[in-house]
Order: structure tokens, then C-alpha cells, then sequence
């Protein structure tokens, strides 16, 4: 068992840190706190690490590989004691990978391109489900130019939107960004607060906005993100595969 499985007082520190963040964030900007979701990312960490902060109460959960999030997911749905998940791939999704995506009812936070929507539409439809999906824009860098986040250009959005509300096996549910390398946060959250109010124009229910991680959840909430991804600031520093830490 992992070290944050043996002893889970720091982690429910930390799980309460988060939160107040979050809460005291969102008070700030004259919202209320239970608008904006906690979503744990695990990515790197085990099972047990999951586990430990299911008993805490956190629900939501994301990992950026589809192999660890279809590996955690059935060894923790395997285990009666631990209460039903809600599973989020936040990482970049090859289209030959979506299947075991659509087999768990993952929401996608990572749709970036027409033909994954086709993919995710296909296989959504195969495992005759609905999948929660959002659009991932990618909001530039140091004198626009694009950074390595990920992500959409901007002028894509409109269409990838259109694209994901007209597949009946999709359901979009917003917008999803990670701020630049290199510059302050606030000003790229403002630019995807306006890209998420010219998408809701045109999609209403479309409400949902996933941006903010664990440096710069504050700048966020600020900006009127619904979703948070934190993994850091809840589990811990440990060395990354690949990717940017959340």
C-alpha cells in the first residue's frame, strides 16, 4: 500500500486546503463555491492513492493516459468498499485509443480536432452511450504565439462545437484550457471566459468551463471556471511521465 494510502491525515489536509481555495476563490468573485467542482487528477499515482481520497469523499477523478485511467478504473471498481467514481481523461486522445474511453463512460476534457469527434461519436454509439465532452481551446503564449498546452486555435472552436452538438452520442458540455507557459494566468482565463460566452450564445447548454489547476486555480475561479483540475496540490510532488503537472 502506497504511503498516502497508510496515512491519509495529510491527504485530507491537503483536500481541505483545496477546497477552501476554491471556496474562498469563488466568494471573492461574488460566486457561490458550490458552482465550481473539485476533479482530482491522478495521473502517476495509484489506485490506493485513488481510493484513499474516495473515502474522503471526492468522487471526480482524472488521469491523462487512457491505459492508467482504464487500469485504475477496474481495479477500483472491483473493490465493493470503494463508492462509484466518475472517471475524466484530461490528456491528449488518440482517436485508436477511444474505445476503452467510450467503454467507461469517461468524460472527455481534451476534444481538439473534427476527426476525434467522429471517433469518440462511433465508438459512444457502439457502447450505446452518451459521453460528456468538451472542446479544448488552446489559448497562445507570449505574443500569440501557440505554446505546447494543447488545444484548439480558437477559430476552430465554433465548428468543433457545432460538430460535437450534432453527434447524438456526444454532449458538450463547455470548454477546457490550460493557461500558457510563460505569461500571468488571469489574462488567458478573461480570454476563455469570452470564448466560453460566445460558445454558450450558440450552445446554451454548453455551461461548463474545466481551467485551473493547482497554481493558478484562484485566476480560475476568477474567470468563472466550473471544473478545477488539482492533482498536486492534493496528492503530493512526484516526477511526471509526460505532461504538465495539474
Amino acid at each position: 500500500m502506497s504511503p498516502l494510502a497508510e496515512n491519509r491525515s495529510p491527504l485530507a489536509e491537503n483536500l481541505r486546503a483545496v477546497r477552501a481555495r476554491i471556496d474562498d476563490a469563488a466568494r471573492a468573485a461574488g460566486r457561490d463555491p458550490a458552482e465550481v467542482r473539485l476533479l482530482a487528477v491522478s495521473k502517476t499515482w495509484s489506485a490506493d492513492d485513488v481510493r484513499a481520497l474516495a473515502a474522503l469523499g471526492q468522487r471526480h477523478f482524472a488521469e491523462n493516459r487512457v491505459q492508467e485511467l482504464a487500469g485504475k478504473a477496474a481495479a477500483l471498481a472491483e473493490d465493493p468498499a470503494v463508492p462509484e467514481l466518475h472517471w475524466h481523461l484530461v490528456g491528449q486522445l488518440q482517436r485508436n485509443k477511444v474505445a476503452p474511453v467510450a467503454r467507461l463512460g469517461a468524460t472527455v476534457h481534451s476534444v481538439d480536432r473534427a476527426s476525434l469527434v467522429t471517433a469518440l461519436a462511433r465508438a459512444a454509439e457502439h457502447e450505446q452511450r452518451v459521453l460528456d465532452v468538451y472542446v479544448q481551446v488552446d489559448l497562445g503564449g507570449p505574443e500569440g504565439e501557440l505554446g505546447s498546452r494543447g488545444g484548439a486555435p480558437p477559430t476552430d472552436v465554433p465548428g468543433l462545437a457545432d460538430a460535437v452538438a450534432g453527434a447524438p452520442e456526444l454532449r458538450l458540455r463547455g470548454l477546457m484550457a490550460v493557461a500558457p507557459r510563460g505569461e500571468e494566468p488571469a489574462p488567458a482565463f478573461e480570454r476563455l471566459a469570452e470564448l466560453a460566452a460566445r460558445l454558450r450564445a450558440d450552445h446554451p447548454g454548453a455551461s461548463e468551463t474545466s481551467a485551473g489547476m493547482s497554481g493558478d486555480l484562484e485566476a480560475a475561479v476568477t474567470a468563472g471556471a466550473t471544473v478545477v483540475r488539482v492533482g498536486t496540490a492534493l496528492f503530493g510532488t512526484r516526477p511526471l511521465a509526460s505532461g504538465a503537472e495539474q
